[in-house]
């Protein structure tokens, strides 16, 4: 009788163990569906951060020099070779007294299929460090 239901319990294991392999790899393709959507909006992101501070800071010192509406475009260019949606007039640049500010304000919609959410970015660069 015993044998019977040691048998028994086994094959019940058995099915939830392939039960528990299904829930796993259902998360990790999830997490990994996530990441594929996700982390290359924050690399655009950091890539545009470091072009626009790379922008402040040499602004100044290009010949000729650069006006606001200069530097405004070369960051605008830079936003659509990485497919950042921006308009022009949402890139504000303030160069005064040997100071140069660049800001920015975009937001990304993320689309999860079962979760839709968005991102809201607001990088900002000067050369007050120099």
């Amino acid at each position: 009788m015993s044998t019977l239901r040691n048998h028994s319990d086994r094959i019940r294991e058995r099915g939830g163990s392939k039960l528990q392999l299904v829930l796993t790899l259902g998360v990790l393709g999830a997490i990994i569906f996530g990441a594929v959507k996700i982390v290359p909006v924050y690399f655009a992101k950091y890539q545009f951060e470091d072009a626009i501070q790379t922008e402040s800071k040499f602004a100044l010192t290009s010949y000729p020099k650069k006006s606001e509406e200069d530097v405004r475009e070369d960051v605008f260019k830079k936003a659509q070779e990485l497919g950042i949606v921006l308009k022009r007039e949402d890139i504000r640049v303030t160069m005064e007294l040997g100071n140069v500010d660049i800001s920015a304000d975009y937001s990304v919609p993320i689309d999860l299929a079962v979760y839709q959410f968005t991102l809201q970015f607001h990088p900002h660069a000067d050369n007050h460090t120099i």
